[in-house]
């Protein structure tokens, strides 16, 4: 009876309206945070009733599984080097993503991902019905990982592979009930299985303290039927914290670390922030007139170092070549000690201070030991200059050294008078690639406690060119739209060029990323806020058939930089749901009053599988209605034709399906089942009767025998 209740609320709760967002420009996300149980509850009304009795078939499996193979066990997990798919039914712009998430593990873990090549375990992502996974590796060969509609966002993807290696939802640990109070009365009818707290003999949280700031976590709001929170936090200062999915927490980190056995991550090579009196290993050269001096402050400037800034006693240092003295040209020289490349590829970022003269310049070189050059040798890579600042600026210098080396820091004076000189700090090398562009937003408290929401509360980076010749822009709301204040809103538009008549229109797939860097002197615990949209060509802007990404002298509108200069501006596309004041604040995206965003727009590069069954092409097509004909096990087969709304199948694609059917099928399916069901309790109790009526007859008779 509590079976067919259920069934009957599901079904007539599914066929209640959405309230739809309001949008003011183009939003990836209909300018809504959405979290996991946010977007899984927003796909199909009857297939979220069909997985609702997968999904419950599938955890009375696990629970009989969990009595003998709990998922601590050995089996569930992962090689260090995964293999992955990702399927075509992803959209571009989460492929991209994908990516990335896998970048960000090779940089703070020792888990890798590789195409997949015939390995028995793999995992095959694809675009399911919202954001989800098993957890664990289940050992069923093909095992699925669904980033579907509006999980594209790389803290959710990381959220989802955590899941796949072997981790359940934080608030799940045995422990949860002394660091948060779930509210049961206030959550949904149905979803009060999302709040199981599993026993220390199903899930070991590896001797790590209780994670609000987990990627884990679920948030406050999760599952709610009204407007209070069905999580409290028992320390309060952690309400607005816990289910933040922007990037991996320390604890995140130290748990999967220490489940895999990480001692080291694998893109990650050196960070340095001057804190230890043995500099980081660092060395200075011999061949120069003049030493870096570890100092916490130049009269000159800086007054402060870059890690601390100025707010930790007694520590606070960065590395200071003073120009103020010798003669002009004289130079010296910083080396870190030797590192081991594995990739080819390197970043170096770092934070410049200049208190000296325009002609002073900083060389970054490095020494390459080869064996036919065991003592090294120079290669310069790059020469930073400019008008003395009183604030530290960050530089990215990309490397590409395949043999052990050194990075050489070289100051050179220049000429002129100066009052001080130059300054480093907070030096990280990771063999990731650089971002392209650096925004810098300065005096950013003014802007947060002067600007209104909405448009007039809008600034404009300067114009940026990607590598293939676009150009591009990016526009911030300080203070959220007017639908969506106290966010930061931030979008990306292409913009009229000096190459437009040299290159394809409409854009096609290239990933404009923009991330706000959370400024953590070491690189492997920040924990930047990031979102990418991508180019697609036929994508068609709301109020018009103008392609989205079209020139923008023929979709966009004339717009004026602060020089006077007149361009075009194409529609913006990203989300007002970017960063919320609160999340602005948590972390180091401010710091001496200055944010910074990295951007990049880029080619998206897949590599595909090597699937040693990977069908050929027919050499004539029996299929219909525009279906793909591929040769598998050397007979032909179609491949038919879908959208979101429709589909085509059979032998040769000859019939069309489509929504409604399936709508209609699956009404029938659950009126058949709930008759079936209806009949079998019927049948069943008439049986029982009988036979306890018989068994009543026979006692009786017994009794008389007696």
């Amino acid at each position: 009876a509590s079976c067919i209740s259920l069934c009957a609320f599901l079904i007539i709760s599914f066929f209640l309206p959405q309230p739809a967002p309001e949008t003011t420009e183009i939003d990836v996300d209909g300018g809504i945070y959405q979290d996991i149980f946010d977007i899984n509850q927003g796909f199909s009304k009857f297939l979220l009733l069909f997985n609702f009795f997968l999904d419950r078939l599938h955890t009375y499996f696990l629970s009989w599984m969990q009595e003998r193979n709990s998922i601590i066990g050995d089996n569930y997990r992962w090689p260090h080097v995964i293999p992955y798919v990702l399927e075509n039914s992803l959209e571009m712009n989460a492929k991209g993503l994908i990516l990335k998430a896998f970048e960000q593990y090779r940089l703070k873990t020792c888990i890798d991902f590789k195409p997949w090549e015939g390995e028995k375990n793999y995992i095959s992502v694809f675009k399911g019905s919202g954001c989800w996974s098993s957890v664990g590796n289940m050992q069923m060969g093909l095992q699925q990982l669904s980033i579907g509609a509006n999980c594209d966002r790389i803290g959710t993807i990381q959220h989802e592979f955590l899941h796949a290696l072997g981790f359940w939802h934080e608030q799940s640990r045995s422990d949860r009930d002394d660091y948060v109070t779930i509210v049961w009365d206030r959550i949904q009818s149905g979803k009060e299985h999302n709040f199981n707290k599993y026993d220390d003999k199903t899930s070991d949280f590896l001797n790590v303290p209780y994670d609000y700031n987990s990627v884990m976590h679920y948030s406050k709001t999760a599952f709610k039927n009204g407007t209070e929170p069905t999580i409290l936090t028992n320390i309060p200062d952690f309400m607005d914290v816990i289910g933040q999915r922007m990037d991996f927490s320390e604890y995140d980190l130290q748990k999967l670390n220490r489940l895999y056995n990480c001692t080291s991550s694998l893109s990650f090579m050196d960070t340095c922030s001057f804190e230890l009196e043995n500099i980081c290993g660092m060395v200075q050269s011999s061949d120069d007139n003049s030493d870096w001096q570890r100092l916490s402050q130049v009269p000159a400037g800086p007054n402060t170092d870059h890690t601390n800034m100025g707010e930790c006693k007694d520590s606070g240092y960065f590395m200071h070549f003073n120009t103020s003295a010798g003669r002009q040209g004289s130079t010296a020289v910083l080396e870190s000690r030797i590192l081991y490349p594995k990739r080819g590829f390197q970043c170096l970022q770092f934070y410049l201070y200049n208190s000296g003269n325009e002609g002073d310049r900083l060389n970054v070189l490095v020494r390459e030991y080869t064996s036919a050059n065991p003592n090294g040798t120079l290669r310069f890579i790059e020469e930073i200059k400019g008008s003395p600042e009183t604030y530290w600026q960050l530089h990215h210098v990309s490397l590409n050294v395949t043999s052990k080396f050194r990075v050489v820091f070289q100051g050179v004076r220049g000429s002129g008078l100066s009052n001080g000189g130059l300054s480093i700090d907070d030096i990280n090398l990771s063999e990731t690639q650089c971002p392209h562009h650096v925004w810098h937003i300065r005096n950013f408290t003014h802007l947060l406690n002067t600007s209104p929401a909405g448009r007039d509360g809008k600034i404009y980076s300067p114009p940026f060119y990607s590598s293939k010749g676009y150009a591009f822009q990016v526009s911030l709301y300080v203070n959220g739209t007017t639908n969506n204040p106290f966010n930061l809103a931030i979008y990306l538009s292409l913009i009229s060029g000096a190459n437009d008549d040299h290159l394809q229109w409409p854009c096609p797939w290239q990933q404009g990323t923009m991330i706000l860097l959370d400024q953590h002197p070491d690189i492997r615990q920040r924990m930047s806020n990031q979102r990418s949209v991508t180019t697609d060509p036929l994508q068609e802007s709301e109020s018009s058939s103008n392609r989205t990404w079209d020139r923008p002298d023929k979709v966009g509108s004339e717009a004026t930089f602060p020089n006077g200069t007149k361009y075009m501006r194409g529609p913006g596309a990203g989300t007002s749901a970017f960063l919320t004041h609160e999340r602005l604040r948590s972390r180091n995206f401010i710091k001496e009053d200055g944010v910074y965003i990295l951007l990049t727009l880029e080619g998206i590069s897949i590599t595909q599988s090597k699937d040693p069954e990977v069908p050929a092409f027919c050499p004539d097509n029996p299929c219909e209605n525009h279906g793909v004909c591929v040769m598998v096990n050397r007979a032909p087969v179609c491949r038919c034709p879908a959208s979101d709304n429709w589909w085509y199948m059979g032998e040769k694609c000859e019939r069309k399906g489509s929504a409604q059917e399936n709508t209609v099928i699956a009404v029938s399916s659950t009126i058949t089942v709930f008759v079936v069901m209806l009949i079998v309790t019927i049948t069943t109790a008439a049986c029982l009767k009988k036979k306890y009526k018989q068994g009543r007859e026979n006692k009786d008779s017994l009794a008389l025998e007696v």
